[in-house]
């Protein structure tokens, strides 16, 4: 009897352990089929997000041909003012044209002729805006920036409305380059960091060599400016500073018929040969905005010798475009 029972005693443990693994088996396999749904839905949610218009060209992956924009920094080109006239330099200044690195756009905007009003024509990019500052701003961190003749923005043909366009409008947010200064007459190079759309959030930046923080907004005509020092007897820090408000040029020939915001610093430039899409391209098409950096470095040139020299009493007065012309197929 007591082998019988001992018996019975180890089968029923035998069972109710038995009971118990198929329930952990039931659970884990209930588990398993959860981790499996989610990751079903991260992988559906992941496909079925796309890339937004005006995706960089190293980020966008388009079929078909493409409309493909680019800068070229000529300083050469006509030198212009506000009103999109032919501009010299005021007595006692002085200009540069600087040796451009890069340059940044947040929105560009195809319109059909000189009485489309801003934002009413045909918009192929805006970049990302936020109000981690406070007001609404450019979001620096995700800034399109391009150097000199390299592709920086492509996007597909067929999400531009088909029509014959005649003119661009780009607001031009971030320019750097480099520009000669004396400091206690030691001939040197200095790179900024100039800063002229509407208002900007900046975290930190890279001027060249140095990291300036910021992590705050900034209007147009905020910059950042590094001295190379390695040819000064000390270490030179960056210093930043804040121009006038409505001292940056902003070329629009168009202000008579089409004006556009203060301080937006969206430039306005004629095709020489109007823009032509028909919705049945086989071919990219490349738009070169040729910028106009002609002397757009210009200062009070307090001992008139042409040389920026800060310590003499120079002092920076503008900062801005000095004219834009976009090319189709340059």
């Amino acid at each position: 009897m007591n082998s019988m029972f001992s018996f019975d005693r180890d089968k029923t443990g035998i069972c109710e352990r038995n009971r118990s693994l198929s329930f952990i088996q039931i659970v884990l396999n209930l588990r398993m089929k959860k981790l499996l749904l989610v990751a079903l839905i991260l992988g559906l949610f992941s496909v079925g997000c796309k890339k937004e218009k005006g995706d960089s060209i190293t980020n966008a992956v388009a079929t078909g041909p493409n409309l493909i924009f680019k800068f070229k920094f000529d300083s050469t080109q006509i030198r212009l003012d506000n009103l999109g006239n032919p501009a010299t330099l005021p007595s006692g200044h002085s200009g540069i044209s600087p040796v451009f690195n890069s340059m940044s756009t947040h929105y560009i905007e195809l319109s059909p002729d000189e009485f489309t009003f801003l934002g009413q024509g045909e918009i192929a990019y805006k970049g990302l805006e936020t109000t981690l500052g406070g007001d609404t701003a450019v979001s620096f961190q995700h800034a399109l920036i391009a150097e000199n003749e390299l592709p920086f923005l492509s996007i597909p043909i067929s999400e531009i409305n088909p029509g014959t366009y005649r003119y661009l409008r780009s607001s031009l947010t971030y320019q750097n380059y480099d520009v000669p200064v004396r400091h206690l007459s030691y001939d040197l190079n200095m790179t900024l960091a100039s800063f002229v759309g509407f208002n900007t959030h900046l975290t930190d930046v890279l001027v060249k060599t140095k990291v300036h923080l910021v992590n705050a907004n900034k209007l147009q005509g905020y910059w950042i400016f590094e001295i190379d020092d390695s040819g000064f007897p000390i270490t030179i820090p960056t210093e930043e500073g804040q121009a006038p408000a409505g001292a940056t040029t902003v070329p629009n020939p168009l202000f008579a018929s089409s004006p556009i915001p203060a301080g937006s610093c969206v430039v306005t430039g004629e095709f020489p040969t109007p823009l032509s899409i028909t919705g049945n391209e086989s071919e990219d098409i490349t738009i070169t905005l040729s910028v106009s950096i002609n002397q757009s470095f210009e200062f009070i040139d307090a001992t008139g010798d042409g040389i920026f020299e800060p310590a003499a009493g120079d002092t920076v007065v503008d900062m801005g475009i000095r004219g834009m012309i976009p090319y189709v197929n340059l």
